[in-house]
């Protein structure tokens, strides 16, 4: 996950209210309904010791939101009387995700508005296909293409001239396969979609795969459903979610393999809370790694008012000079530090169960 959204949150001091809430269960809630939600939420803030004007900033922001199936849910964060971010978030939030802190609660963003791949459906028969855009956002048409359309039925004949226009047929199912594999080459091109879903029938399906380039081939879900049929939004999440899936199981592959000492001796990936923090103080995190269910993302750790200023112990930041100090959770310290430096951040949990240790790991950028 580009974390690079997340840098409003780190130009200005603490603290800040971090608020996760779900629109998708809005359908039938009145204006007074979302009224005592949102008052709900502020009394919370206030009983954690938030000031009255962020309160109300918080409170008001809540009011305003509307029933949305999708995005499933908004993240509000705000210090000082002031909303400064309000990102969507693609999974709906558990209910009572409210928080006072030195630093914003960013750290359930890695599941709840991670990677949401876009994705292409394209429905496709032996005269062309039509394009669909599916997000997070809901869905759009993406454009169609028309290839030639005669002849492209067989017939059953067995004679010369009949096996002549079968032959004709087999070209231009051909053709259409490359002119449908070529414009959808174009779609992701402009949509910049991490996903083909391709719909329709086995054949049709498996002549514009292989036409399709290369670089595409890893992109491409086969969908299994017949000609003529919609995908539902049940089938796209699906594809979407394993597409997201086999991305959390490479980085933890790569991981993995670099925990190994290089030639030079060293490991070219970190475990644990206190390798994070040292390399989180010297800038040497290049992919943040968290197993949000793991014990040391929720520990307490030491932090500063600059991102590298982050420590195990107290002391450890007083003996640099420090005088300025919270106690603060150990992921939104680290993924604080990650933004200030460039690096992504990813959850693995839909691929990790013990790895890695303690639910914290970096794959680094120098040993």
């Amino acid at each position: 996950m580009d974390l690079a959204f997340l840098r409003p949150l780190y130009e200005h001091p603490g603290p800040w209210a971090s608020v996760y809430v779900d629109t998708s269960r809005r359908t039938e809630d009145t204006p007074h309904e979302r009224h005592l939600a949102a008052v709900a939420v502020s009394r919370a803030l206030s009983a954690q010791g938030a000031d009255e004007k962020t309160c109300v900033a918080v409170r008001e922001a809540l009011q305003e939101l509307r029933h949305s199936s999708e995005p499933r849910g908004r993240a509000v964060f705000a210090r000082a009387g002031e909303v400064v971010l309000d990102p969507p978030l693609t999974r709906s939030p558990e209910a009572g995700l409210v928080r006072w802190a030195p630093l914003p609660h960013t750290a359930p963003l890695l599941e709840l508005a991670g990677e949401d791949p876009v994705c292409v459906v394209a429905y496709v028969d032996r005269k062309g296909a039509d394009f669909e855009l599916r997000g997070a956002l809901g869905r759009q048409g993406a454009g169609s293409v028309a290839g030639r359309q005669w002849p492209v039925h067989r017939t059953s004949s067995s004679d010369w001239s009949e096996r002549h226009f079968q032959l004709r047929v087999e070209n231009t199912w051909e053709h259409n396969a490359a002119e449908i594999a070529d414009a959808l080459a174009v779609c992701q091109e402009e949509t910049g979609a991490d996903l083909l879903v391709l719909v329709g029938a086995e054949r049709e399906k498996r002549s514009v795969h292989e036409r399709l380039p290369k670089r595409l081939h890893g992109r491409v879900v086969e969908a299994g459903h017949g000609a003529g049929s919609r995908l539902l939004d049940e089938d796209v999440e699906r594809a979407r979610a394993e597409r997201v899936r086999r991305r959390a199981e490479r980085e933890l592959e790569r991981f993995l393999a670099a925990r190994a000492p290089g030639d030079d001796g060293r490991p070219g990936a970190v475990e644990g809370l206190s390798a994070l923090v040292e390399a989180a103080r010297e800038h040497r995190i290049d992919e943040l790694l968290i197993r949000p269910d793991g014990p040391d993302a929720h520990r307490g750790v030491w932090a500063g008012e600059d991102p590298d200023q982050v420590a195990v112990r107290r002391t450890d930041l007083t003996i640099l000079g420090e005088q300025i100090t919270w106690s603060v959770r150990a992921d939104d310290a680290l993924i604080r530090s990650a933004v200030a430096t460039g690096a992504p951040a990813l959850s693995v949990a839909p691929v990790a169960e013990e790895a890695p240790v303690g639910g914290l790991g970096a794959l680094l950028r120098w040993a």
